[in-house]
């Protein structure tokens, strides 16, 4: 790329490859860690990879042996596409930002003023301005947790489609009595870590366990175990991935793509500017983390409950045909 390059052809090449890197759970949580690799400064990227991986590991689990007996073939399909579409509608508003960070670093000049070109929120415009000033890594990160939450917030999480097939069904309220909401960080050692969400529907409840897990993540004395983990073992979607390491001897989830098709999604008529100048900087405060994070036994005890409730499930299904 010469300095010669119009900003819309820049702009058409973050695009491009933002959607080939769109294509699926398992390119996405990949594209977010070589990220960071490269740009150790924006630690979203890492924090991004890590809840995508888990969004990966919920998605097997529709098919698995945990969730596929009780689901039915529909409940199946609204709960893969909550999973999949919020991910993809995220990725395709933050990637574009970390390609147009990269590209302000090549040319060596701040080159946020293209953000609402490619449709994001003047809210991270202004972030983005800053940080670059600033460098203030940790503000950063948060912008970003509360600009993909906010994202989401309008065109899944309210969406009346996703309220009645997703979050006001049964399946969704077991998750939510259970507090199996929870993103974990597993580590090669087969100790897991994690933070559960307690209302998901409720974005400050999100902006909070987003706020709370980069704490966890970048923990100093945690932090390597983590990132060794995400650069060691391959992400393939299958929860086997993180559960082997802690003795699990047969794999309760298939592969990702065995069991998904790639889909075709639109932003058309989805995306708009959801800040309107309010005040965020409350938004910005730490959280601070729950007494217990070391959740490698209530996660395995969790998993049981949910199986014998689903089993449950399935057994009355039957029993009522």
């Amino acid at each position: 790329m010469g300095n010669t390059i119009s900003w819309k052809e820049l702009t058409r090449y973050i695009q491009e490859l933002t959607g080939k890197l769109n294509k699926d759970n398992i390119s996405r949580t990949n594209a977010y860690k070589k990220y960071f690799d490269r740009h150790p400064e924006i630690k979203w990227a890492l924090l991004a990879s890590f809840v995508s991986r888990n969004a990966g590991w919920s998605m097997t689990d529709l098919k698995g042996s945990l969730f596929g007996p009780g689901l039915s073939d529909a409940q199946q399909k609204w709960l893969f596409l909550t999973y999949e579409r919020a991910n993809w509608l995220i990725f395709s508003d933050a990637y574009p930002q970390l390609l147009l960070y990269q590209l302000s670093k090549q040319f060596e000049k701040p080159l946020f003023h293209l953000l609402p070109a490619l449709g994001v929120s003047s809210f991270m415009e202004a972030e983005w301005e800053r940080f670059w000033h600033e460098r203030d890594q940790k503000r950063l990160m948060y912008a970003l947790i509360i600009n993909e939450q906010n994202t989401i917030q309008t065109p899944i999480i309210q969406n009346p489609l996703f309220k009645k097939n997703v979050f006001h069904t049964i399946p969704f309220q077991v998750c939510e009595w259970f507090h199996f909401n929870t993103v974990i960080f597993p580590t090669v050692e087969g100790v897991f870590y994690g933070v559960s969400v307690k209302r998901f529907t409720s974005l400050k409840e999100r902006i909070k366990l987003g706020k709370q897990l980069s704490q966890l993540l970048f923990r100093p004395e945690l932090f390597p175990f983590f990132f060794h983990f995400t650069t060691y073992v391959p992400h393939t979607g299958s929860r086997f991935d993180m559960e082997r390491w802690a003795g699990a001897m047969s794999r309760s989830s298939p592969f990702l793509r065995t069991c998904f098709p790639v889909i075709a999604h639109s932003l058309d008529g989805v995306k708009t500017d959801w800040f309107h100048g309010e005040n965020m900087e409350g938004l910005f405060e730490d959280e601070k983390l729950p007494e217990t994070i070391e959740l490698t036994e209530w996660y395995f005890h969790k998993r049981r409950q949910l199986r014998a409730v689903f089993s449950l499930e399935n057994w009355l299904k039957k029993s009522w045909k």
